[in-house]
């Protein structure tokens, strides 16, 4: 009798585990419509002109899907409505990926990484032409953001801390006028506010993000269980984005042109701001990058520094305190708390041209 009740309960466990394999797998999110937020910069326009130009729709017929590339107009609320849920993925920083959805639970793999800033952030004093003449002034800036790393990366250039200055929060859309008031003589932004401002009367461009290449790293983040169970949408997404690096780094000048006018400015101005960002048009140089030591070395310091504001979340008791993954088995932080993953393997495979 043991043995038969035995017997029976292997059956039961086996026929269960089966079951809910099978339950498993139907249950996977597989779908066939997606929704990706963009946001105007520079590193970003190629999203754009992927759309306009049906270059994201023939990636995702390709793969039997439908892909919406959606503009939003303010940067912060679109990372902040992916983290809600309402796109599959998302343009961002490494920092704010870190912070916003990372720091909020949300399972985040950053599917690209385009580029990072090599110029395209910066301090801008007035009447002033010394980093270190900013002791003591208030710096207009979007707090909590890029802008605020970079001015405390650029301060330690300097021996100074963040106790010398003051910051004052100004959102991205407010920062060009509010150079022009008589209160305002120090900000930090990024293009194309940057350029716009650095053009102005006593302005002084006084440190710039090529001083710290590769910390500032422009990404396509995508939710991890989304593309996990949506392969397809990677590879169509990927194939996609290196169509358009194709152009850019021949210097199509039709396709510059449409992501000029679409940002606002000219060829001219555009070009500019392509020479301070550093584009990786080949897959290959975007698996160099991510899968290089640096990459962690980078994250810890940002994630260091958002510790240190009270950014990682409220039950963060350190800097470690959300787990991160790289390509090759590196890691840092929580392993128990992975929320953000820097991957290759789609990049590898736009690289070796099997997309």
């Amino acid at each position: 009798m043991k043995s038969f009740l035995h017997s029976t309960l292997k059956l039961f466990v086996a026929t269960t585990l089966a079951s809910t394999v099978m339950a498993t797998s139907l249950l996977a999110d597989t779908k066939e419509k997606f929704q990706v937020a963009w946001t105007i910069y520079v590193g970003w326009m190629p999203w754009d002109y992927a759309q306009q130009t049906g270059i994201i729709d023939k990636w995702a017929k390709k793969y039997g899907i439908q892909i919406e590339m959606v503009q939003v107009n303010d940067y912060v609320e679109s990372i902040n409505q992916y983290t809600a849920g309402k796109f599959d993925g998302c343009v961002m920083t490494n920092m704010d990926a870190l912070t916003i959805p990372a720091a909020g639970g949300v399972d985040s793999t950053a599917l690209i990484v385009g580029d990072f800033s090599n110029g395209n952030d910066g301090i801008i004093l007035k009447n002033k032409k010394k980093l270190s003449d900013i002791k003591g002034q208030s710096v207009n800036l979007v707090e909590l953001s890029v802008s605020h790393y970079l001015l405390a990366r650029g301060l330690e250039s300097v021996g100074l801390k963040e106790k010398d200055i003051k910051v004052i929060n100004t959102s991205d859309a407010d920062i060009v006028a509010a150079f022009s008031s008589k209160d305002v003589t120090s900000l930090v932004t990024w293009n194309p506010q940057l350029s716009e401002i650095a053009g102005m009367k006593n302005a002084s461009l006084v440190f710039d993000s090529s001083k710290i290449p590769g910390e500032i790293i422009d990404m396509l983040v995508m939710n991890t269980k989304t593309i996990e169970e949506n392969p397809k949408l990677a590879k169509a997404l990927t194939g996609a984005w290196y169509e358009v690096m194709a152009l850019v780094k021949k210097g199509d000048e039709s396709a510059l042109k449409a992501m000029a006018t679409a940002s606002g400015t000219d060829l001219a101005g555009f070009n500019a701001q392509l020479k301070t960002t550093m584009l990786f048009h080949d897959a290959s140089e975007a698996v160099k990058f991510t899968t290089s030591d640096a990459l962690p070395k980078t994250m810890q310091k940002v994630s260091q520094f958002s510790f240190d504001h009270g950014i990682l979340g409220d039950g963060a008791k350190n800097a470690a305190f959300v787990g991160m993954q790289f390509p090759n088995g590196k890691t840092y932080g929580n392993q128990s708390n992975v929320k953000l993953r820097f991957i290759d393997t789609y990049m590898k495979m736009a690289s070796e041209g099997t997309l």
